[in-house]
C-alpha cells in the first residue's frame, strides 16, 4: 500500500511539474523587426492621393479592419502592408474616379501594446517600432520587486486566433501584443 501511495504521489508531482514547463514554441512569435508590417484594428494610417488633396487624409482602421475613404466607401486594410493598401485604394480610385491616381499610405501611429503583471504601471502604451519585451517593460516603470525577470508571457493575434506563450525577455514586440510579467517565486 505505502508503495502505491508513494507512487501515485511521485507521478502527481511529475504530471504538476510538466504542466508547469508546457509552453508555445518561442518560435511561432519569432519575427524580423524588418519585416513588412500588417495593418490591423486601432492604426492610424495617412494616405496621400497625389494631385487629389481632398483624399488625401489621416485615416483610422475600425474594429472590424477597414478604412472608408470619400468615392471609394469602404477598403480593407486588416492583414495589409501599406503597400498592398495603397494598389487596393489606386485599383477603387481608378474605376470611374482619377484616370491615372498615384497614392501613398504610411502608418501615422500604431495600435498600441499592452503590459500586465508585476510592472510598476500595467496598462497601454503607444508601439515604437523596434521595441522588445525589456523595453516595453521599462515603459511600464519597470519590474516591481516580486517580479519574474527571466521572461514574460505574450498574447499575439496570429492568423486571426490569439496565441500564448512564455518567451524570452529580448522577444521583439509588434503592435497589439499583451505582455503578461509573472511573479516570481522564491
Amino acid at each position: 500500500m505505502r508503495r502505491f501511495l508513494v507512487s501515485v504521489v511521485l507521478l502527481a508531482v511529475a504530471f504538476g511539474l510538466a504542466g508547469c514547463a508546457t509552453r508555445a514554441n518561442p518560435a511561432l512569435f519569432a519575427t524580423n523587426p524588418n519585416a513588412a508590417y500588417r495593418l490591423g484594428s486601432g492604426d492610424r494610417l495617412r494616405v496621400i492621393v497625389f494631385g487629389q488633396d481632398s483624399l488625401s487624409n489621416s485615416y483610422a482602421v475600425d474594429g472590424s479592419g477597414n478604412i472608408f475613404m470619400p468615392l471609394i466607401g469602404i477598403v480593407p486594410a486588416r492583414g495589409q502592408t501599406t503597400a498592398s493598401l495603397a494598389r487596393a485604394i489606386e485599383v477603387k480610385l481608378r474605376r470611374g474616379y482619377l484616370r491615372d491616381p498615384r497614392v501613398s499610405v504610411e502608418v501615422d501611429a500604431y495600435r498600441p501594446f499592452f503590459v500586465l503583471g508585476e510592472v510598476t504601471t500595467p496598462g497601454q502604451y503607444p508601439y515604437i517600432h523596434g521595441m522588445t519585451a525589456e523595453t516595453a517593460v521599462a515603459v511600464a516603470g519597470g519590474f516591481t520587486p516580486r517580479a519574474y525577470k527571466g521572461g514574460v508571457d505574450l498574447t499575439r493575434i496570429i492568423d486571426g486566433r490569439p496565441l500564448s506563450g512564455r518567451v524570452p525577455i529580448n522577444e521583439f514586440v509588434r503592435p497589439g501584443d499583451t505582455i503578461v510579467v509573472r511573479e516570481r517565486y522564491f
